[in-house]
């Protein structure tokens, strides 16, 4: 770990038995991030596990940087920036690489998905009932989901299902939260969209359980920021063949 971040995470843990790392990987959510951040730190969290907050600004040129340089005092929030844009995907593995915790979750920098549900996803790893859990909108409440987008998160569930044997009501959510030791044991190629079904596919080529908690999620449009497009569905399609028929994962 980086000189000076040690002695910060002994700090935040507080002697707590495990630490959650919150990834955030952002691009142009000026308007979202710092309500996302505020919402993420004052979550509400099993008793005994601490939180650090591990944002990677992906190339940002609206104004999100600026917004984030106002957290950098806080003992619990890390922030690191790229110079270039590099994707949804390469941002994830930038912040898998610098978080500190015994567990990782995935948090989008705008308001689709709730903060406040982050309990009911890292509880079970926390307990050691699970290993990896996702959210799942399907088992919960979904508000203003474009049919387009409905039927691509259809496709990528019978296609996993189907592939890998798995169970699974919603590949595609982006709330997906790991043991860390697991998630850190993993090569990623994604650099956009696509790391969420390649890492479905790895934890589920190497026999892990993903356990699904139902989650509420409130759809934005591409005029309020949303950035995947229908390609995102093709190379998402690709990728869970690609590593269901890989000689080795």
């Amino acid at each position: 770990m980086v000189d000076g971040v040690t002695p910060i995470i002994d700090r935040v843990r507080k002697g707590a038995a495990h630490l959650l790392s919150v990834v955030i990987p952002v691009y142009n959510e000026a308007p979202y991030i710092a309500e996302v951040i505020e919402r993420v730190r004052r979550a509400p969290l099993p008793d005994g596990l601490a939180r650090e907050v591990v944002i990677v600004d992906d190339g940002s040129t609206d104004g999100t940087f600026t917004a984030l340089r106002s957290f950098e005092h806080l003992q619990d929030v890390r922030i690191y920036r790229s110079e270039v844009n590099g994707g949804k995907g390469t941002a994830i593995r930038q912040g898998i690489e610098k978080a500190a915790g015994d567990i990782i979750l995935i948090q989008d920098a705008d308001l689709e998905y709730d903060p406040d549900e982050h309990r009911k996803l890292v509880e079970p790893i926390h307990e050691g009932s699970a290993e990896i859990v996702y959210g799942s909108r399907f088992r919960g409440s979904i508000a203003g989901m474009h049919l387009a987008n409905r039927i691509a998160n259809l496709i990528l569930r019978a296609m996993v299902n189907t592939l890998y044997g798995a169970r699974l009501t919603d590949e595609a959510t982006a709330y997906k939260a790991f043991r860390a030791d697991i998630v850190r044991g993993m090569t990623f190629r994604a650099r956009r969209f696509e790391w969420c079904p390649e890492v479905t596919a790895l934890s589920l080529r190497r026999g892990y359980r993903i356990t699904e908690v139902p989650i509420t999620y409130r759809a934005r449009s591409a005029a309020e920021g949303k950035k995947i497009r229908w390609w995102d569905l093709l190379h998402a399609m690709w990728t869970l063949l690609r590593y269901r028929f890989a000689a080795r994962v």
